[in-house]
């Protein structure tokens, strides 16, 4: 994992691990990373921005979910999103032909986004403009659940194709998860072997209560419940900010 394999030195917290500082500074970057993620949520909070830090496999339908999302709230919530991948701005592309304001970070041999980088891309989006602001992070089912980015939920994405199993396989993902998504449901006929009902109950071994709702980007099918728990979210955060309710939902 990133304390061992050397990947907690990224291209947003470099400056901090090389010269004088490496020695005091390498063995304490999750501590570095949590004082700025403490900094990106003052920042989030104070323009009443819900944070949604989206996590999962390459392939699971992330962005996918993005631009149903855009569609189904275009009339709605405001939405932003912070694009991580190695490399390319393939998938800030398709989110930009949404309408949807897009920073795109190419993290290089990075596999997962860390708070340093999150506040570089927070400084080239209009907060004030925004009721939600997606993460969208590297395709990892490890290392971005070890790293706070100041978001105020995690949702974690399991598509069909991947298997029922991945919960008690990669668990720290799933543990944290305030919101777990089964993705590419409309796959369903077509893979029986995918048991919805043993992938549930694999995260709730893991002592997470959290909701676990089925969904299809592609048909449509779950969305409403996708889109009801966001405006929950965004309703909940300005209630305890003491903030007047979105104008956007």
């Amino acid at each position: 994992m990133c304390d061992t394999c050397g990947c907690n030195v990224t291209p947003g917290n470099r400056d901090l691990a090389e010269g004088r500082q490496a020695t005091q500074v390498l063995g304490n970057l999750l501590q570095v990373n949590d004082n700025q993620a403490s900094h990106n949520r003052v920042h989030f909070n104070g323009h009443g921005v819900l944070s949604v830090n989206l996590m999962s496999s390459p392939g699971a339908g992330k962005t996918a979910l993005l631009e149903a999302t855009a569609e189904l709230l275009e009339d709605g919530l405001r939405i932003g999103v912070i694009e991580g991948d190695l490399e390319t701005e393939n998938d800030a592309d398709r989110i930009r032909a949404c309408g949807v304001p897009v920073v795109q970070i190419c993290t290089g041999t990075a596999c997962h986004l860390d708070a340093h980088m999150v506040h570089d891309a927070l400084h080239q989006l209009d907060l004030d403009t925004l009721d939600v602001l997606f993460v969208e992070n590297v395709g990892n089912l490890v290392c971005p659940a070890s790293f706070d980015l100041g978001q105020h939920r995690n949702v974690a994405l399991l598509s069909t194709p991947e298997g029922d199993d991945k919960p008690a396989k990669y668990p720290v993902m799933f543990r944290s998860a305030d919101l777990v998504l089964l993705t590419k449901r409309d796959l369903a006929p077509y893979m029986p072997e995918f048991d919805a009902a043993k992938a549930a109950n694999y995260v709730r071994q893991l002592g997470n209560a959290a909701p676990i709702l089925e969904l299809s980007s592609k048909s449509g099918d779950g969305m409403e419940g996708w889109t009801s728990w966001l405006k929950r979210g965004v309703a909940e955060l300005r209630d305890n900010l003491g903030l007047p309710a979105t104008t956007g939902a």
